[in-house]
């Protein structure tokens, strides 16, 4: 009798660590969304470099925002850091009721994101959402935006069409968040005035003084959060990836200083990040508290030889 559970043991055994050997494998690649804005390039580079000091292959695919849902309801894409809320409400909800789509945590407190104005503006009594109208010809009609999609653009397009606060005829204008600074900042050398959407963390804020208009918290609402979510099940089918992703929160001096390296010096955003994490370990070594590498080794150990902290 000894013989045969002997026999069943080792094959329970054999069948055991080719389950764990799979799930691995299924793991062994992740892929993130980046929309394209500094704060998420910034944060999404952070993520791969950990990773892939993990062993991990990691994939960073640039979409926008409603593709970036409409992929992780489809498994085309694992993570997604930067669900930006309460402004973001309306694109995810539809996923997050129907389950598609999973909040794993709360990576940024404290942001800001709604229209903005020069502070020589707001001086001027361009002070709310409501008295926008009043500066039409010294606006020349124009609300600056960022990429075609965002849903910040189409709120400001919705208040248009419904004539709220008597913006019908305003045009948003669309373009990437860089296309939009630099569109802004020429206006401001000029001394010009204008109206755009304004966010923190973000170096804009110290570009020059800012002032964020009060009239659309029914949509941004007021400080927000930024969350990492992912497609249905993957931190059940990833739980070291999944612990990771839990782990890491971001800082508003911690996106600041490493997305005025990328902007204002021209640093890439890989190698603005590592220079950071190298600055910052332990903050680096809190993230992986309780990670392995990909095959089970020591994941604080494998972060600290493979980024040099």
């Amino acid at each position: 009798m000894i013989k045969p559970i002997l026999t069943l043991t080792g094959a329970l055994a054999v069948s055991l660590m080719s389950t764990s050997a799979f799930a691995a494998g299924q793991c062994e690649s992740v892929s993130f969304s980046d929309v394209g804005w500094t704060d998420i390039t910034t944060t999404t580079a952070a993520a791969r470099q950990v990773l892939e000091a993990l062993g991990y292959d990691v994939d960073v695919k640039v979409l926008s925002v409603p593709v970036t849902f409409a992929s992780l309801e489809s498994d085309d894409v694992d993570i997604f850091l930067g669900n930006w809320m309460p402004a973001q409400t309306g694109a995810i909800t539809p996923y997050l009721e129907s389950g598609e789509i999973e909040v794993i945590t709360t990576n940024l407190e404290g942001t800001n994101y709604t229209l903005a104005v020069p502070e020589y503006t707001f001086d001027k009594g361009l002070t709310s959402y409501s008295k926008i109208a009043d500066f039409r010809e010294e606006l020349d009609g124009k609300i600056y935006g960022i990429e075609p999609g965002n849903e910040g653009n189409a709120y400001l397009v919705e208040l248009i069409e419904n004539n709220t606060h008597g913006l019908e005829g305003f045009d948003v204008v669309e373009s990437s968040e860089q296309g939009m600074l630099a569109q802004v900042n020429r206006l401001v050398d000029d001394g010009e005035d204008v109206v755009f959407l304004g966010w923190a963390p973000h170096p804009m804020n110290s570009a020059f003084p800012i002032k964020y208009l009060p009239g659309g918290e029914d949509f941004f609402g007021g400080e927000g959060i930024v969350q990492t979510v992912t497609r249905k099940g993957f931190a059940e089918e990833c739980p070291n990836v999944g612990k990771l992703l839990e782990n890491m929160k971001f800082s508003l001096p911690m996106e600041n200083e490493i997305m005025g390296a990328i902007l204002n010096d021209g640093e890439d955003a890989g190698d603005a990040s590592l220079a950071w994490m190298q600055a910052n370990p332990d903050a680096v070594l809190a993230w992986v508290e309780g990670v392995t590498t990909l095959d089970g080794g020591d994941g604080a150990a494998a972060v600290t030889a493979e980024l040099g902290l």
